[in-house]
């Protein structure tokens, strides 16, 4: 059964998140959640007789530990015993569990879920542990002021009577209306027994047994293994098909063209690869992307950056930018390129769909970060509703926001329908590779303007970068005046100047972009710190002490970077050959600061990175060690990615296929990484995005340092750095 374009671009599957899949047949899939049953005082919570306590998290855990962060905010405010605790997801209810962050949708990305389920989930905690307050209250005879608890206890000191969560389930009902409970009503942090306290991960136990089951691991009854040879170009099609040799593979079972490639279905993965290799097709030609060359375009874009005559979008504003400029005693400017990456998840993409013999109903199976994109992904392409789409989401060996996107799950569903059976799509790592929505490439133009004291008075910022939005979220897009507010997250900054001009260019060149960890602050921040500090440099001025003096009123900011240039004795003179560097982060409404060590070799041109010292405050550190955690894999992927990892296109297809010619960073050539966890009262920052924006800047700070060479292109190849050194 062929699909054809027509009808696939009908169906609206053409947009990446307007998709959805149907009922099918149920397997035997081991559950990572399943709901419990009991007294539920809110939708939240449910609490067995036996004392187990059910708590829904509602984020995708992809080993950032929201899985146990989220559920740890309501069980300090019910004052749960965490020994007894529970951890299940929310299905797709949006309606119930939804994430503020995103409008109410379940979507766990962007490092919005914590900060946007903080209060909520507390405030959830309290009304359950009032709830229950008030059914002993009632069951005592006693007013609910004299009742407190312990965990998992509610204790009358009065009379010394003490009676169990466990037991209270056992005759509470529901109100009709829940406890209403402001912030005032929460616990204090000196009464914290939870939050900021030392706990495991929930998930981590069956991921070192090997229980945990991640989307690869999914498996039902007469369930059919697929591959997808997809066009080297996007937007491109199968011309012209010859399947004979892929059908005369053993166990392959069926050869479906579609409209931007062709599946081959079979009775194993080796087979359907097997039949894949087999494959003979010609492409059509002529579609806007064959003249994408990531060379060519990132010329386009520097030209476009340095064009001061052509006005962008204003990210921001604030001054009189121009007459600051007149007026200047010196005028910096540079220009700064980044490339694309890929996301380089450790489980490839994958997804199961079973589609019903009616083809409006499905049942996935998938580790994705948004179970509510799924259901619209895949009722898009079965023209039906989301409400006929169950999902079941697993755990996801890796998202960085790769699994935001749902072309993997069309995929599944397309073959499912069209086999009539249930169907596993797994994309190889030269898949993934050739086929990512990668981070976009970019050009960025920064001017700043000092007076004769040497302080900057004026600081202009131009990126010109695709959309994320206009291909997925075209109203957030239309509502933000043209504004990608993930593609521009970053050129905010702190520093107290007077006059400032953030300015958007959006050029689109036939190549869809994705989102990738840490997502705009991870260039616009390489951008900007990178300036700041050629500019303290070139005036004789430590580059902390430059930066510290635009933070003076800025207690947060100070205390990240007196913090970090203590633990690396930033003062201190290095030997051998190495030399520090430094960079500063406020994305997410957290502050981060970091300081390299590296060293170059002046040979080759090869940077090593030594050490990495990082001190942060994100607000409240529910979990800090897994905050500590969360930045130490950040460090690694900042250095990964400054130094080696690139993404290039000739004509529209992508040059690299695996990680022999796609390097990411070796353990051998891992830095050691050192992070302090401030943990204060203001409300949660971001964390799993935070920790990368500083890292590449900070690299190329300390190799300034070393050879006097300027690094403004990432990577920081080997060549470039050879290139700079010799001016």
């Amino acid at each position: 059964m062929a699909i054809t374009r027509r009808s696939f671009i009908a169906t609206g599957a053409g947009l990446t998140f307007a998709f959805a899949v149907g009922r099918g047949p149920r397997g035997r899939v081991s559950a990572v959640f399943a709901q419990g049953a009991g007294f539920s005082p809110n939708v939240w919570v449910t609490i067995g007789a036996d004392g187990t306590i059910t708590i829904v998290s509602p984020a995708a855990e992809m080993g950032q530990g929201g899985m146990t962060a989220l559920p740890v905010l309501i069980a300090e405010e019910l004052d749960a015993d965490w020994t007894k605790v529970k951890i299940v997801g929310p299905g797709t209810n949006n309606k119930a569990y939804g994430n503020p962050g995103f409008g109410g949708l379940l979507v766990t990305a962007a490092s919005r879920t914590t900060p946007a389920y903080y209060m909520p989930l507390r405030i959830a905690g309290a009304q359950a542990r009032r709830v229950l307050l008030d059914a002993v209250a009632e069951r005592w005879g006693v007013p609910v002021s004299e009742l407190t608890t312990e965990p998992s206890t509610v204790v009358h000191a009065g009379s010394k009577r003490k009676i169990s969560y466990g037991e209270i389930a056992t005759f509470a009902t529901a109100p009709a209306e829940l406890p209403k409970i402001v912030p005032a009503d929460l616990k204090k942090a000196s009464q914290f027994r939870l939050i900021g306290k030392k706990l495991p991960r929930v998930e981590l136990p069956s991921k070192i047994d090997g229980s945990a089951k991640f989307g690869i691991d999914a498996d039902v009854p007469d369930m059919l293994y697929a591959t997808v040879l997809r066009a080297p170009a996007q937007g491109s099609g199968p011309a012209s098909l010859d399947d004979a040799a892929a059908k005369a593979v053993a166990g392959v079972t069926a050869v479906i063209p579609l409209p931007y490639g062709v599946g081959v279905v079979a009775t194993s993965y080796p087979a359907a690869q097997k039949g894949k290799a087999a494959l003979k097709v010609t492409w059509k030609t002529g579609v806007p992307a064959e003249a994408y060359s990531t060379d060519k375009v990132a010329a386009d874009y520097e030209s476009i950056a340095r064009d001061l005559g052509r006005t962008g979008l204003p990210a921001h504003k604030d001054g009189a930018l121009m007459a600051e400029m007149a007026s200047a005693a010196k005028i910096y400017e540079a220009v700064f390129m980044t490339e694309h990456v890929y996301h380089a998840t450790m489980e490839p993409m994958n997804a199961l769909a079973g589609v019903s013999p009616t083809g409006d109903t499905a049942e996935i199976w998938v580790g994705t970060q948004s179970p509510n994109l799924t259901q619209f992904a895949a009722a898009g392409v079965l023209k039906t509703t989301p409400d006929k789409i169950t999902v079941h989401n697993m755990m996801l060996g890796g998202g960085f926001g790769r699994r935001v996107e749902q072309d993997f799950v069309v995929d599944a569903v397309l073959l499912s329908k069209a086999t009539g059976k249930p169907v596993k799509v797994i994309w190889s790592r030269e898949d993934d590779v050739r086929h990512d929505k990668y981070r976009p490439l970019t050009a960025q133009l920064l001017r700043a303007a000092v007076d004769k004291d040497g302080t900057i008075t004026a600081w202009r910022h131009r990126l010109v970068a695709p959309s994320f939005y206009g291909r997925t979220n075209p109203r957030a897009l239309e509502a933000a005046k043209g504004i990608d507010t993930p593609v521009t997250e970053g050129m905010e900054i702190s520093y107290a100047i007077r006059a400032q001009l953030m300015e958007y260019f959006r050029e689109e060149r036939g190549q869809d972009t994705g989102v990738w960890r840490a997502v705009g602050s991870g260039y616009t921040k390489f951008a900007s710190e990178s300036f700041l500090d050629e500019i303290a440099r070139k005036q004789n001025v430590d580059p902390v002490a430059f930066r510290l003096k635009m933070l003076k009123d800025n207690a947060r900011a100070t205390k990240v970077i007196e913090t970090v240039t203590a633990m690396a004795e930033w003062k201190r003179p290095r030997k051998n050959g190495r030399a520090v560097g430094f960079a500063f982060s406020d994305a997410w409404k957290s502050y981060l600061a970091s300081v390299v060590e590296v060293s170059v070799d002046r040979k080759t041109g090869k940077i090593r990175v030594h050490e990495v010292w990082s001190a942060f405050d994100c607000g409240v550190a529910i979990l800090p060690d897994n905050i500590a955690a969360q930045l130490e894999g950040s460090a690694i992927f900042g250095v990964s990615h400054a130094l080696g990892e690139r993404i290039t296109f000739k004509n529209g297809v992508v040059e690299q296929s695996n990680f022999h010619d796609y390097p990411i960073l070796r353990m051998a050539d891992a830095p050691d990484v050192h992070v302090k966890v401030i943990g204060t009262d203001h409300p949660p920052g971001g964390v799993g995005e935070a920790g990368l924006p500083p890292i590449a800047p900070a690299i190329g700070n300390a190799v300034a340092v070393l050879t006097g060479a300027r690094l403004r292109h990432l990577p920081m190849l080997s060549e470039r750095v050879l290139a700079a050194m010799k001016g």
